[in-house]
């Protein structure tokens, strides 16, 4: 007993809208429509080329501590990451870098304000005294250098100074001068000496 051979072809002309299915027997062709079975091919989705990270320290060419940056993957993955100078953003690392910011702009603040209050306790010292060896008419041996306002200050407010901050101008006589005290990038204080021979 022979079987009937029976094929089955699937024929799309346009294959988004006419999908049918084709039976071929001995005995004719009858086409079935097959609305029940959609076939669906989607095209895989390349990996992510880019990711968004924020920097830890700061890296050449790239940015500086604490910047929000899109970098290449294999960047990321074979640099960044591996050097420690790179954290993928996530919510919690977005908060922790929010408090950091606001813990230093506190500090900031804080130093400003100390350097303010210092510079008013120079303004209303008055003038420093200075006592050199005199030479002839107003001339004094050697002259009046930042150290020296620096040990002078200590002696009268005892306050540390760093002598780097202390702009002078050139002593070599008697007279009142006035220095500058950079005590903060913002803030300038000025400071008057009393230079005398003895």
């Amino acid at each position: 007993m022979a079987s009937p051979a029976v094929t089955l072809s699937w024929n799309s002309s346009s294959w988004l809208n006419n999908r049918t299915l084709t039976r071929t027997t001995n005995e004719g062709t009858t086409k079935i429509s097959d609305k029940a079975s959609t076939f669906l091919v989607l095209a895989q989705k390349k990996a992510k080329k880019t990711r968004k990270i924020i920097l830890i320290e700061d890296v050449t060419d790239v940015g500086k501590k604490g910047q929000l940056l899109d970098v290449k993957a294999g960047f990321y993955r074979n640099f960044l990451h591996p050097t420690g100078k790179a954290r993928i953003v996530t919510p919690v690392l977005l908060k922790e870098m929010k408090v950091e910011e606001e813990r230093i702009e506190a500090e900031k603040k804080r130093v400003k304000e100390e350097a303010l209050q210092l510079a008013r306790i120079f303004e209303t010292v008055g003038a420093f005294k200075v006592k050199r060896k005199g030479g002839k008419g107003k001339l004094i041996f050697g002259s009046v250098t930042a150290q020296d306002l620096v040990d002078i200050i200590k002696a009268q407010l005892q306050r540390d100074i760093d002598k780097r901050i202390v702009s002078l101008p050139e002593i070599r006589e008697t007279g009142e001068y006035i220095a500058e005290l950079k005590l903060h990038p913002d803030v300038t204080a000025q400071v008057r000496l009393n230079v005398f021979a003895n």
